[in-house]
This record gives C-alpha cells, sequence and structure tokens, in this order.
C-alpha cells in the first residue's frame, strides 16, 4: 500500500523517549505527525530501563530503611522480601506510564504505526524517499513523509566471547525479568547501570561483586565521588575490584553456577557467583535501518549529526542514543525538541552537554553537572573547590543518610561554576539547582549566597559553594 507523498510532514523512526517526545513537540508546531515502533512507544526508558530500575531500586532502598527501623525508635520485625510482588509493583508502574504515553500520542494526533521501519530511497511509491514499515502479520507499507527522525535507541553491549544467555549471563534486559534473586553475582561493568544494579541486589541480600575494568568505578564521574562510593559499597560488603579486566576465556559453568577468572596488576584470581551481568553499557542500534542508501555517516557505531540532528541528508535527522554522546532519557527528549523545532524553522538553540545532568540511582544516589576536577584542569582552568559533607545537614542527620557530600568546582580568575557533583541522599533531586545555576551562566559567588531554606539538604550545595572561597559556615 502507498501513502501519500505528502501524507506526513514529520515521521518518528522510533516511539522511545526521545521519538515521541519530539511527536509531541512535532504536533505542538502545527505538523502532521507520526511514528514507527515496533514494539512498546515508550522505549528502552520506559519498558527496559529508567523506570522499571527505579521501582526496583525504590523497593531496594525501602527494604534497606526498614531494616534500620529501629534506629528511628521503630519495631518492624523481621523484613523479608517478596520478589514476585515486588516485579508486580514494577510492571504496573511500567503499565500506567504507558498507557499515558499512549493517550499523549493520541491527544496530540499522532499516528502510530506498529512494525519495523527502514528507510528506502526514491521509488515509485515515494518519489523523494520514504520508510517501509514491516507489520508483525508480515505485510508491507510505504510512508512518504517529508521528513524523518531516526530514534531507534540503543540495546545492552555485549563483551565479545561472552554472549549473554538470559539464564547464567545475563544484560540488563533480562536481569529486570529475574522470577527469582540469585544469592551471588558478579556484575561487569561498574558504571551507572552496573553501580545501580550492585547497590540494589546488595539491598536485596544478593552477594555482589562488582568488577571493572577502568581505575575506578562510575569512571565518567568525578574521581573524589567514585572513591566515596567505593567507601560505602565496601562497607555494605560488596566486593568493588576496580582496574580487574575480565578473561572471558575462563568462563565455565559448573553446577548451578559460572566461574570466572579476572586479572589486576599482574595477578589472576578465580571468581564464582550464580549469575554474573553484563553492565557494560549500550550500543546504538543502527543496522537494518537502510542508512546505506542515503548519505549518513556512521562513526564508532553511531549516527553522525550536526547541531540540529540533521545527518548528511538534509530531510533526514536523528536523535537519542542511535547518535552516540550522553545516552540519557532527558538527553534524548532535548534532541528530539530541537530536531523538530529545526524542522518547522524555528532555529533552535543547540544543546550544550556540559550544562546537562547526569544522575546514578544507587544508594546513596550519585548526581552531577557540568566538568569534573580534572576535566577543568584538562580545559586549561585554574580551579577553586568547595566541598561540605551531608554528615554537616541537619536534615540529612534526621533521614539517617549522612554518607557524601557536594563539591562545588569553580574558576580562580572569574568565579564562573564549572561543576558540581554530589553523592548523598536525594542527589538527583538536588542537581536540578546546579544544573539551573549552569545553565544560567552562574558564578559560585551567585551559588552560596542564594538563601538556602533550613532544614533542608540544599544547605549542603549552599555550603559547599561557599566553600569554594573559605566562606563556609558550618566546617
Amino acid at each position: 500500500m502507498a501513502a501519500e507523498e505528502t501524507q506526513y510532514d514529520v515521521l518518528l523512526l522510533g516511539g522511545g523517549t526521545g521519538g515521541y517526545v519530539a511527536a509531541i513537540r512535532a504536533a505542538q508546531l502545527g505538523l502532521k505527525v507520526a511514528v514507527v515502533e515496533k514494539d512498546k512507544v515508550g522505549g528502552t526508558c520506559l519498558h527496559k530501563g529508567c523506570i522499571p530500575s527505579k521501582a526496583l531500586l525504590r523497593s531496594a532502598e525501602l527494604m534497606a530503611t526498614m531494616k534500620k527501623a529501629e534506629d528511628f525508635g521503630l519495631k518492624v520485625g523481621d523484613v523479608e522480601l517478596n520478589f514476585p510482588q515486588v516485579q508486580t509493583r514494577k510492571q504496573r508502574i511500567v503499565n500506567q506510564l504507558w498507557k499515558g504515553v499512549q493517550g499523549l500520542l493520541k491527544k496530540n494526533g499522532v499516528t502510530v504505526y506498529e512494525g519495523t521501519g527502514r528507510l528506502m530511497g526514491p521509488s515509485i511509491f515515494a518519489p523523494t524517499g520514504g520508510v517501509s514499515v514491516t507489520r508483525p502479520d508480515g505485510e508491507t507499507e510505504v510512508l512518504a513523509p517529508k521528513t524523518i527522525v531516526i530514534a531507534t535507541g540503543s540495546r545492552p553491549k555485549q563483551i565479545p566471547g561472552l554472549p549473554t544467555d538470559g539464564e547464567r549471563i545475563l544484560d540488563s534486559d533480562s536481569a529486570l525479568d529475574m522470577d527469582n534473586l540469585p544469592a551471588s553475582m558478579i556484575i561487569i561493568g561498574a558504571g551507572a547501570i552496573g553501580v545501580e544494579w550492585a547497590s540494589m541486589l546488595s539491598d536485596f541480600g544478593v552477594q555482589v561483586t562488582l568488577v571493572e575494568m577502568l581505575p575506578h568505578i562510575l569512571p565518567l564521574e568525578d574521581v573524589e565521588v567514585a572513591e566515596e562510593l567505593t567507601k560505602v559499597f565496601t562497607r555494605r560488603r560488596l566486593k568493588v575490584m576496580a582496574g580487574t579486566k575480565v578473561l572471558t576465556d575462563s568462563v565455565r559453568f559448573e553446577g548451578a553456577g559460572v566461574k570466572l577468572d579476572v586479572e589486576k596488576d599482574g595477578q589472576r584470581e578465580t571468581l564464582e557467583a550464580e549469575k554474573v551481568l553484563v553492565a557494560i553499557g549500550r550500543s546504538a542500534v543502527t543496522e537494518g535501518l537502510g542508512l546505506e542508501n542515503f548519505n549518513i555517516k556512521v562513526e564508532r557505531g553511531v549516527i553522525r549529526v550536526d547541531e540540529q540532528m540533521r545527518t548528511g541528508e538534509k530531510n533526514i535527522y536523528a536523535i537519542g542514543d542511535v547518535i552516540g554522546g550522553l545516552q540519557l532519557a532527558h538527553v534524548a527528549s532535548h534532541e528530539g525538541i530541537v530536531a523538530v523545532e529545526a524542522i518547522a524553522g524555528q532555529n533552535p538553540h543547540s544543546l550544550d552537554y556540559t550544562k546537562v545532568a547526569r544522575c546514578t540511582y544507587c544508594r546513596p544516589e550519585v548526581a552531577s553537572v557540568g566538568l569534573t576536577e580534572q576535566q577543568a584542569r584538562d580545559a586549561g582552568h585554574q580551579v577553586k573547590v568547595g566541598r561540605f559533607p551531608f554528615r554537616g545537614i541537619g536534615k540529612a542527620l534526621v533521614f539517617g543518610e549522612p554518607d557524601g557530600f557536594v563539591k562545588v568546582i569553580g574558576d580562580e580568575e572569574s568565579g564562573d561554576l564549572l561543576g558540581v557533583h554530589m553523592i548523598g541522599p536525594h542527589v538527583t533531586d538536588l542537581i536540578a539547582e546546579a544544573a539551573l545555576a549552569q545553565f544560567l551562566n552562574a558564578t559560585t559567588w551567585e551559588l552560596g549566597v542564594t538563601i538556602h531554606p533550613h532544614p533542608t539538604l540544599t544547605e549542603a550545595i549552599g555550603e559547599a559553594a561557599l566553600a569554594v572561597d573559605g566562606r563556609a559556615i558550618h566546617i
């Protein structure tokens, strides 16, 4: 079946967070919009990433809190985990949000095609090029939109020689579907995904070994934050092995478990657990899209775009995980908005990725925005740093969560705010203030003299900013 050539102004190839947000914004701008999605709108974030993992993390956090209820003067008895019920709650939340996304698309007049989309060159059905959609029943339909936005996302990255099987070798997708928890788990990779799973499983009572090839866990975060999280994890009896390489040819299944060898500083050690979780990041989904039919560059596995998300083809854009960079849901959303506003002729501001907040939902939480101290020095800044521990904040003590600190990095000459790094209670919420400060090009002095209400956790931000100039009060 051929579509009319001008049937849609914009077609989103992928209905994940970036795709559906872009679709809604395009509709708001008066464009006629369609989305092609092979699975479920909402994508990885809603169904296999952000939302389900945070639902599990919340249950784990609550369990850890209940175990120390007596510290708060409460007697609750033994705390037991009902993991099937945890999974049921997780799915209920996902389904509720999924219905919400479907409703938003319908409300905004966005047409959703269920099927697998592929770019196609000019044809009798689509003289300027289009998208063929193969539906679940095998039937194919050709759409010929004026512009296309590729938003096909990513999938869990694999380790060569260590394929996941969904049983004993898991990735983050298959781990979310576990019916029961293992007694022990080796987690390979200590970025955001790995440390979140390590924190969650540990709180649920699983014996966790966390292995990272780079010198410290959370390698994209400030080193001081990574070191603090390592200390907290170690106190919680997680085994943290940074600077450690997994020898993939040593993996073997024995009994009901898995054994593998690792190497650090020339020393070899055998690790054993019931299951292994591979959490080394995500790979962009670019294969099978028909990119070879167009002037679209793929470098290091990701699609190259300009500041307005345009590929080498003037009517084809790309957003989200498929273009690499910060593979975060909120980044994909804003990239999608930039793309469709450009399509609508609005000349939007390009994203400044140094001003994007990054969050990791382990316990304690980690959040940051801007440059790390090392990045600032490497960029040629003469830096000055202020720190303030949550142990000095009354609200943190009231919460019973005194671990962590806020670190503020400023430029010594201009006073400009270069970065804010946090580890501690609810910092994934607190980081928004620092992100706004960076967006407004604030100085550390302006952040410090902003009056932060008492008693709140936000006081740590103000004190750390004042500490940059040696003016912190409570330390």
